[in-house]
């Protein structure tokens, strides 16, 4: 959530720097305007109440006295009146501003790239060179089904579309990914793994920015506590500190988790209905950090390289964008992709994502750490960043090592994982 004060005080470059976003946030001068009039109410019912102490001991002053306390009475009840008056109307203006706050979205940092959509988001570097073949390529889900490890079919039948089965070394390959993904981050780059619940409430999904804008998105529960399943580790992951304040020598902490994410992907009919790309339930491995305004875009950019060791360990050849202002996701300030090649497309698909949200979300989870001993509490940033996501990796894994026998290489570094160096 943005800071009111900023937005009041940076107004037309606020706006001017939200607008490259692609969308039109002429409306925040009237949001503005607003929190004028909140802290002008504020004044005068502090004004009021004020008067009306001043007039409650001349009362009582009064009637020590004997004399008529009536008309002092009277004026406590008029300022009564009126203070319950402006206390209904700054209800209302600080619901407006707390509503309108919760539905804008984070400022893009300065120094990324303008632009309107994903065509123009910046390639910054490739790794690997794209496999190439001497026979024809099959997409996955063509080499899934042959070898009868990915059952689409049963799936829908005992759940619906856009569910999948995995099957003896599918399922083995997708285990294998998680068990080396965590092993990777948690030995080798020093994240400490955690096990987080797969059901969430609303306050968390409201801290870090996924309500409520994107409440269709999500699987609601049918519980009066208002649960949801889990959209991403990033929920949880980033509200284990929500309304806590954390010691500046303690940062940066950093988490590694995996969990299954569940989404309703309301916004992507039509895209991606064969295979496993995009999938209402799939399985991820979250990288989470905790860390200070001045170290947070290093953190970034180690990020970025644990990630993108997971795919060189794979031998995977993959490209890293620079997100564009007009694609960058609601709650973040700058967001590297790494894109993984996927030979049946012919293309770089997403398979991870690396972002910083600075203070938004911990302005929204009241996420907070003491630079010094006995110093005032400051916002922290939070980032983000899958590490991989595990579905699309076996889709890389499936396509880029597919055989002419129909039979696929298992990379190196997965062998002591899947005790097999084959999948056929």
């Amino acid at each position: 959530m943005l800071d009111i004060r900023y937005v009041r005080e940076h107004l037309d470059e606020v706006i001017e720097r939200l607008n490259k976003r692609g969308e039109d946030f002429s409306h925040l001068r009237d949001l503005v305007e607003a929190d004028e009039k909140r802290r002008s109410h504020i004044a005068q019912i502090e004004s009021l109440k004020a008067k009306r102490n001043e007039i409650s001991k001349k009362i009582g002053a009064y009637k020590r006295e004997g004399k008529d306390s009536a008309p002092l009475l009277k004026e406590v009840e008029s300022g009564k009146a009126q203070i319950r008056e402006l206390e209904e109307k700054l209800d209302e203006l600080e619901n407006h501003i707390k509503n309108t706050l919760l539905n804008t979205p984070n400022l893009p940092h300065k120094d990324i790239p303008h632009g309107k959509d994903d065509s123009e988001n910046v390639e910054l570097r490739k790794w690997g060179e794209k496999t190439s073949f001497d026979f024809e390529v099959k997409p996955h889900w063509d080499i899934a089904a042959a070898l009868d490890i990915l059952d689409f079919d049963r799936a829908a039948k005992m759940a619906a579309s856009r569910f999948v089965v995995y099957k003896d070394l599918g399922a083995r390959l997708e285990r294998a990914l998680i068990n080396f993904m965590m092993d990777m981050h948690a030995n080798e780059h020093g994240y400490r793994e955690i096990l987080l619940p797969y059901i969430v409430n609303e306050t968390s999904m409201m801290a870090t920015g996924q309500f409520p804008k994107f409440t269709d998105d999500a699987f609601k529960l049918t519980d009066e506590r208002g649960l949801y399943l889990n959209p991403t580790a990033e929920v949880p992951g980033i509200n284990m500190h929500r309304d806590e304040i954390l010691s500046a020598e303690d940062l940066p902490i950093q988490y590694v988790a995996f969990t299954t994410a569940f989404r309703q992907e309301a916004g992507s009919a039509g895209r991606d209905t064969r295979g496993i790309i995009r999938q209402h339930q799939f399985n991820k491995v979250e990288l989470i950090k905790f860390a200070t305004p001045d170290t947070s875009y290093d953190e970034l950019e180690k990020m970025l390289e644990n990630s993108e060791n997971v795919l060189k360990a794979l031998n995977l050849p993959y490209r890293v964008v620079e997100i564009c202002s007009g694609d960058l996701g609601f709650a973040m300030a700058k967001t590297y992709d790494i894109e993984v090649y996927i030979p049946s497309y012919d293309t770089y698909r997403e398979i991870g994502s690396i972002s910083n949200a600075e203070d938004f979300q911990a302005r929204r989870g009241n996420i907070r750490y003491r630079p010094q001993k006995g110093s005032k509490p400051e916002l922290l940033h939070t980032l983000n960043g899958s590490g991989l996501a595990v579905g699309r990796t076996v889709v890389a894994i499936l396509e880029n090592y597919q055989q002419k026998d129909g039979s696929v290489k298992v990379p190196e570094a997965l062998v002591p994982y899947m005790n097999t160096d084959v999948i056929k």
